[in-house]
């Protein structure tokens, strides 16, 4: 692999050396347990026949459960009253509909739940199954409620997997039960079902085969996702760096450099031309730059988090630095991206390294004590056993984090897409946000290790504990303004735990929350209809304030958030310069690559 004649260092920086976080290894003990290899080896297998989940996690939330009620008698008598109560519910709406009366219905699925929208769920049999069904689900969530004794993560993963066990028998998902469907087939004599089965079909070949679907017209990569005008001036063996032509006659002299996570394709930020951030920015006068990381394989099981801030971000505020000298950087990271940022930021603010002119963080976590539905899936042995899973194949693949997303709102990200697919016949609509979410991507062993025990079980780098070449770091070192964004229904990163950025930092920091979701929500150019957007400034030196305060006393804007993001970054940028279409470095002869470049198609 050959890589761009471009110092790997600033002038004014010290040089840096890929060194290992200081992070529990994931290779098997030495000399107290000879025969470890094999024992990971035999979980490995099991790891593979679960998909990665962890059933002795599972066993062990569930008997700490078990346990818990057994020695809460008003609990147990709680619930036999809940279940009275929910069964006369039912009992008087089915009455109602025996003697041709209205009635409201007692229960009501969830805002994101679309199994039941259909108008004839609400005719007198259906909505008695589909009420009897939601009672069923309240039920257990009051069953499932935190008790004394036991850890609230443990009660949210005992609901959390009582709601997949009754998300796969709701009676939305059986054709004899479904009305919407018995409807479907009549109309079209089954072909209906005919065409799910075909479709069902291609799914079961693509899933088996692990094919990668090729993008439908009018979605191609480079062509109509990712075209706006970009030259990749530098590549290594871990990211590619993508500078954007300019598209008006002059620029601000400070440059934007994105950091999209490497759990993600970078053009989720140039998507199409009409919610293309990097475009947005790029009219706004700004020159930007943007990070393609590599889509590793098993050869890059050893890639760790130092690895991808030392070769990844340092190397590629070098290349910058030597592309538009003796300014300072916008840098903005984008969830894992993010936080990676943080980090990098933190190490420069201890290290004397002042390169950064603003830090922007979208959707990003620094602290995980509030991570949302992510830590259903984090305890010792679901991380211990996701490592023997990985250790065995050198990464996490594309399945498995495509499943963990999914099934948190399996609702409707799995069921009811199944039930459109498969018994109705309907192919998913092309998008370019969904054609996006398809290309996912791997994750080091090594790193993801460190991730989840570092930083998600352990929370070491909001507790002071994260170590960058033997040393801590400290958020609170940053002094470079921040623009730190939230999104309102974010199940990735919470608003709340992104806000917590306020906690632990001291600078000149911007919030805005913005409405949608972990994607959509950062994804809300100007002129998007419905969308809104909450923003204040914390100055510096001046005293937090709770979310749900600062959500009380800040109103609902319509409009976009990139604009304001826009005049906060020209205020921190210097006076216009005239624009130049090519960066002003050699390269050598293959080093350079048209857009969107190589990485991005792996």
């Amino acid at each position: 692999m050959t890589s761009a004649v471009i110092p790997h260092k600033s002038a004014t920086a010290p040089a840096r050396l890929p060194v290992p976080l200081p992070l529990p290894s994931t290779a098997p003990a030495k000399a107290a347990h000879p025969h470890a290899v094999l024992d990971r080896a035999s979980r490995a297998v099991l790891a593979r026949l679960t998909g990665g989940v962890s059933p002795f996690s599972i066993q062990s939330v569930w008997q700490g459960w078990a346990l818990n009620l057994a020695r809460s008698p008003g609990r147990q008598l709680e619930l036999v009253e809940r279940a009275q109560v929910n069964a006369g519910k039912v009992g008087v709406l089915a009455l109602s509909h025996a003697l041709g009366r209205e009635a409201e219905a007692p229960f009501r699925p969830r805002s994101y739940d679309h199994r039941f929208a259909h108008a004839s769920w609400d005719m007198p049999l259906f909505a008695l199954w589909k009420q009897a069904f939601l009672a069923t689900q309240d039920w257990w969530e009051a069953a499932t409620d935190n008790m004394p004794g036991l850890r609230p993560q443990d009660a949210d993963r005992v609901q959390f997997q009582v709601r997949q066990a009754l998300d796969l028998v709701s009676p939305s998902n059986f054709p004899w039960l479904n009305p919407e469907i018995m409807e479907e087939t009549a109309r079209t004599g089954g072909r209906n079902l005919m065409e799910g089965t075909a479709l069902m079909t291609q799914d079961l070949i693509q899933t088996l085969l692990q094919t990668k679907r090729p993008a439908p017209e009018g979605f191609r990569i480079g062509i109509d996702l990712a075209c706006t005008p970009v030259e990749v001036i530098f590549r290594n063996e871990m990211f590619e760096l993508i500078q954007y032509a300019p598209q008006t006659k002059t620029v601000r002299p400070e440059p934007i450099l994105f950091v999209p996570a490497w759990i993600m394709k970078y053009y989720i930020l140039d998507l199409s031309q009409q919610n293309s951030m990097v475009r947005y920015f790029v009219r706004q006068g700004f020159t930007v730059f943007m990070i393609s990381w590599r889509n590793p394989g098993p050869e890059h099981a050893d890639w760790s988090l130092e690895d991808y801030r030392t070769n990844g971000i340092m190397a590629a505020l070098d290349v910058i630095g030597a592309v538009v000298p003796d300014v300072k950087i916008h840098a903005n990271g984008y969830c894992l991206g993010g936080t990676l940022l943080a980090i990098a930021a933190a190490t420069m603010a201890r290290d004397g390294d002042d390169r950064l002119a603003t830090i922007t963080l979208m959707a990003a976590q620094v602290d995980f004590a509030e991570a949302g539905e992510l830590l259903l899936f984090v305890d010792e042995n679901q991380v211990a056993f996701v490592e023997d899973f990985m250790w065995d194949q050198g990464y996490l693949d594309r399945p498995q984090m495509t499943r963990t997303f999914a099934s948190i709102r399996a609702e409707d990200l799995i069921y009811t897409r199944a039930v459109n697919r498969y018994f109705l016949g309907k192919p998913d609509l092309p998008t370019d946000l969904g054609v996006w979410n398809g290309d996912t991507t791997r994750m080091p062993a090594r790193m993801h290790s460190e991730y989840l025990r570092g930083l998600f079980l352990e929370n070491r780098l909001t507790a002071g504990r994260f170590a960058v070449n033997g040393r801590v770091i400290a958020l609170k070192d940053i002094t470079t303004p921040m623009f730190v964004v939230g999104t309102e229904t974010d199940h990735i990163a919470p608003w709340r735990s992104v806000y917590k950025m306020r906690l632990f930092s001291d600078c000149d920091l911007t919030f805005a929350l913005t409405s949608s979701g972990h994607n959509g929500g950062i994804l809300s150019e100007p002129g998007h209809i419905g969308r809104h957007y909450r923003i204040g400034r914390r100055a510096h030196g001046d005293l937090y304030q709770d979310p749900d305060t600062w959500f009380e006393k800040h109103d609902s804007i319509e409009g976009s958030w990139w604009e304001e993001l826009s005049g906060w970054l020209l205020a921190a940028s210097g006076l216009a310069v005239p624009a130049t279409s090519r960066p002003a470095v050699r390269r050598s002869p293959d080093s350079a690559t048209n857009a969107p470049g190589r990485y991005v198609f792996d």
